[in-house]
């Protein structure tokens, strides 16, 4: 069996008792964790080159180390010449080990290389302890080969908490490694 993710092994060792000391939870089934973490990348572009789609796919398949799902409008939209059905996007939703090497090669491989990073947005949360994250550019993965790529894209990562406000899901995220502006 493969070993646990050392990011794992942090929020079991530290961060859940330092979280049950500081919001002075009762069990230890209260404690907020981390549930899954998904990232999805939307391009409109695809509706008329399918080529596209396969690109923004094989992207998120090698940053996440799982295959992508292909999204597809929920609406007709004229204005965007979108009909219902039509594939505009992918993404791909992590749970467990995966999970947890996927947030470990973010905190501390990928967000430092964006160009002038000072820490991530500490106002992205939803009111439920959800956190949303979006990047400019794929290329901050250390898989993604700039030689490669067709076009610079973006991306949406959502971090899904079991807390019940924002502000214990950022002191989650925070005691995991999340580098939040100052």
């Amino acid at each position: 069996m493969a070993d646990m993710p050392n990011l794992k092994k942090k929020y079991q060792g530290e961060v859940a008792p330092a979280l049950m000391q500081k919001f002075g939870y009762k069990s230890v089934m209260q404690i907020p964790k981390l549930d899954k973490v998904v990232v999805n990348c939307g391009c409109g572009e695809a509706r008329d080159n399918a080529k596209v789609l396969e690109a923004v796919v094989g992207d998120l398949t090698k940053i996440t180390g799982q295959k992508a799902i292909v999204t597809k409008a929920k609406k007709s939209v004229a204005n965007f010449k979108l009909r219902e059905g039509m594939p505009i996007g992918a993404k791909v939703t992590l749970r467990g080990d995966r999970m947890w090497e996927f947030v470990d090669r973010l905190f501390n491989v990928a967000l430092p290389r964006v160009r002038d990073f000072r820490g991530i947005n500490g106002n992205a949360f939803d009111g439920r302890g959800n956190y949303a994250l979006g990047i400019k550019e794929q290329l901050i993965f250390p898989e993604i080969e700039y030689d490669k790529i067709d076009k610079i894209r973006g991306m949406d990562i959502v971090f899904c908490t079991t807390a019940r406000s924002d502000e214990e899901a950022k002191e989650l995220l925070t005691l995991i490694g999340a580098p939040f502006a100052r």
